[in-house]
């Protein structure tokens, strides 16, 4: 019943464009055509429901996508913030350049603990435990308990935050990827907290380059 109503307006459309001098014939054609093309229809359709019916074509992208999620899920907690959300938020180095705040940019002495300014004044420390917790592994208690967030809210020092990571190398990622990141439509300033001897090593830096 379904395929045979859009054959019917066809056959009509047909035999107004066709003379009246061989009616016959062409009912005869008319009426194989419709035959024939009840099977032909028949066969498309079922091909075209076992083509779809075992979904060859969808499963194998969308399977690949939940590989990919889950292996950063896995990477990192879904509570902390995820390397695409940093990355999209953050500013490029040419961004950067416009910004006073990078005039003079230096990353400082490598180090377990970064320092960060230029912090809007809504940003609590929770805000900054979502961004630099991806770089702790909390299933380990060394880690838990070296990760340390010190934020300063009063006086000259408002704005700024000291960040206690578990080495160098959490630290140097964490600046890496976290300098220039949007918080609150402000760009953060990641550097290197400052050691005891910043002067000396950062002269020694500069003579081997």
């Amino acid at each position: 019943d379904v395929f045979e109503q859009p054959q019917h307006v066809g056959h009509k459309k047909i035999e107004f464009h066709i003379t009246t001098d061989i009616p016959t014939v062409l009912q005869m054609n008319s009426e194989k055509e419709e035959k024939n093309g009840k099977r032909v229809h028949l066969y498309a359709a079922t091909e075209e429901i076992n083509n779809t019916g075992f979904g060859r074509i969808f499963p194998a992208p969308s399977s690949n996508d939940k590989m990919e999620t889950e292996e950063e899920d896995d990477e990192i907690p879904s509570e902390f913030i995820s390397r695409r959300d940093l990355e999209k938020n953050r500013l490029s180095r040419e961004e950067m350049e416009k910004f006073s705040v990078f005039k003079n940019y230096e990353p400082g002495d490598p180090n377990c603990r970064i320092y960060v300014k230029n912090l809007a004044k809504q940003v609590q420390e929770k805000d900054l435990k979502f961004i630099f917790g991806r770089y702790v592994d909390f299933q380990s208690e060394v880690e838990r308990n070296m990760f340390d967030i010190r934020l300063m809210k009063e006086g000259r020092m408002k704005g700024q935050a000291f960040i206690g990571l578990p080495n160098e190398k959490a630290a140097a990622k964490a600046l890496k990827e976290a300098n220039g990141y949007v918080l609150f439509e402000k760009p953060m300033v990641v550097q290197f907290a400052r050691s005891a001897r910043p002067k000396q090593d950062a002269n020694e830096g500069k003579r081997k380059k």
